[in-house]
């Protein structure tokens, strides 16, 4: 297999929001950037198939008091997107966020919606708003662009799937071609990782179809997986992510319809809206995400998204967004089936959206490795927060690389030889599973021993039964050509997570949240305020409460 080696002083891991404004960033900054990606950056990422909503404060609409925005934000249901961080976090996320808009506007993105800053959605009827709605359908294009521009250096179709740490820092990474039988190692003075959150690890509303998921079919946990080997911390990987959208089509912007969700008796399943309203929407499944799995287990189902009574204006207004949210091929659909929303409510369903957590980092986007950095849905989610903290992550992994000297050749040698041999072992198998199988097969356990209910028993098992998958996969996984290489490894790096999120399972003795305990009913109040954190020690996963 040809090896093909590649220096920066700043690599970014990850292409989406957050790595294209690291690397913009550093770039500016005068470091040599490159950013790696396994699609392509165009479109790639979580954001790739656009946004129509931002977390962003102004003082000319919320007033001079910043703490004061963030409290009242805390109230909405933005609340659990920064569960764990602190305010300290929250206060350098929150101050940089106009300022991104502005920048964001210059760049050619539009923030504003008929020449003006408008805020709707994601908020209780009369409530406050904080959610700045902008047109995000081609953010990604633009991002690409502004980071050519700049004289970023991007690599398309490579997959870094390991980090290279010298036992202090991280010194690089080693990555393949997806198209060619090639190995691509990344020598690098830091390295940041912005790889997006984590899909697959769950089954999809059809489980036939791996791609049917509102998040991206790469996003996979590339980057937690990554960060755990090479010494980094994680927390919280045991608690689960739900979403909500219409049944069988899974997408985001549930918040970007307008109307009232009303079961087949024709009443509001909340109590917050009885007729649309497009300043606010129905917040009732972001209050319980849940809702519609309720409502079918109990045999109340099914649940509609209601339109009728809306307005013309309001049609077209919710039709202006959904595009910029990625639902493009929905309005085709109902257009070419003569589905009227004005007259035709559309079932909604609950989709299992993956684990959440997220690696360990301060409020510089330092990990507790030297040297990496983690931003994206690897800190926590949210447009606003990947542009905030990749522009802040892109200054620190620039300084740092300014005074790490040259990575150490030997180690990354060593590595390279390690790895090497795992993908030609990979590569040299002729009968055995394919990556899909074995996906399949991480799935169901996942879902049926770490899913809504989980006891010692259920966990204790499951772990037992996805120890023997790894294994199975390691000794007879087939990848036919590059690109099935890199899902198999992507796959690998599954197995990886589902392993964390049994044994920080095990460890979290309560129910809170999606993370349902029969065996443990209560919620402890006082680990309200505390993260599960889990670490590799002496090779081995060790947890603690921090």
């Amino acid at each position: 297999m040809e090896v093909e080696h590649i220096k920066a002083d700043v690599l970014c891991v990850g292409g989406g929001i957050g790595g294209l404004m690291a690397a913009i960033r550093s770039s500016e900054l005068g470091a040599k950037t490159v950013v790696a990606e396994k699609g392509n950056t165009s479109h790639s990422g979580k954001g790739g198939g656009g946004c129509d909503h931002y977390l962003c404060y102004i003082p000319d609409i919320h007033g001079p008091d910043m703490d004061a925005f963030i409290e009242e934000m805390l109230q909405t249901q933005q609340r659990h997107n920064f569960e764990g961080l602190g305010m300290k976090r929250m206060r350098v996320h929150i101050a940089r966020t106009f300022d991104i808009v502005k920048m964001w506007d210059r760049w050619g993105i539009p923030m504003k919606y008929n020449g003006e800053y408008h805020y709707a959605g994601h908020a209780f009827p009369g409530g406050f708003r904080c959610l700045l709605k902008y047109a995000g359908r081609w953010q990604k294009p633009v991002l690409t662009q502004k980071a050519l521009e700049k004289g970023v250096q991007i690599v398309n179709r490579v997959m870094i799937f390991d980090l290279v740490s010298d036992g202090e820092k991280v010194v690089g990474a080693i990555g393949i071609d997806t198209r060619d039988e090639k190995l691509v190692v990344f020598e690098a003075k830091s390295v940041i990782l912005g790889t997006g959150g984590m899909s697959r690890l769950y089954p999809s509303p059809t489980p036939g179809w791996f791609n049917n998921i509102a998040t991206r079919l790469s996003l996979t946990g590339d980057g937690r997986a990554m960060a755990y080997r090479a010494g980094a911390a994680l927390q919280n990987v045991e608690m689960r992510q739900q979403h909500a959208g219409p049944k069988y089509y899974a997408r985001f912007g549930q918040a970007t319809w307008i109307g009232v969700f009303r079961d087949a008796q024709d009443k509001p399943i909340g109590p917050f809206v009885t007729k649309p309203e497009r300043l606010y929407g129905d917040i009732t499944p972001e209050v319980n995400k849940n809702i519609f799995l309720e409502y079918a287990q109990k045999g109340r189902g099914p649940v509609f998204m209601d339109g009728r009574g809306m307005s013309k204006e309001d049609l077209d207004y919710m039709m202006h967004w959904l595009p910029h949210e990625g639902n493009t091929p929905l309005i085709d659909h109902m257009k070419e089936n003569g589905i009227d929303y004005l007259k035709h409510p559309i079932e909604f369903m609950t989709y299992d959206h993956g684990s959440g957590g997220r690696i360990r980092t301060n409020e510089r986007g330092e990990t507790t490795l030297a040297g990496l950095y983690a931003i994206g849905d690897e800190l926590a989610n949210g447009v606003s927060n990947a542009t905030v903290f990749g522009w802040i992550s892109g200054e620190q992994a620039t300084d740092f690389a300014k005074q790490a000297g040259t990575p150490d050749r030997k180690v990354i040698d060593e590595m390279v030889n390690d790895k090497k041999a795992l993908v030609e072992t990979i590569r040299g198998h002729i009968n055995g599973p394919a990556w899909k199988e074995v996906n399949v097969a991480l799935q169901q356990i996942m879902s049926d021993y770490a899913g809504p209910q989980r006891t010692e028993a259920l966990l204790d098992m499951g772990l037992f039964h996805l120890r023997r998958i790894r294994q199975k996969a390691l000794d007879g996984m087939i990848a036919g050509n590059p690109h099935e290489l890199g899902r198999a490894l992507e796959v690998l790096n599954m197995i990886d997570i589902g392993e964390l999120v049994f044994i920080s399972s095990m460890e979290r003795k309560e129910t809170r949240g999606l993370h349902i305990r029969p065996d443990y009913p209560l919620t402890n109040p006082r680990l309200n305020k505390k993260v599960l954190v889990i670490e590799k020690v002496d090779r081995k996963p060790v947890t603690k409460w921090c």
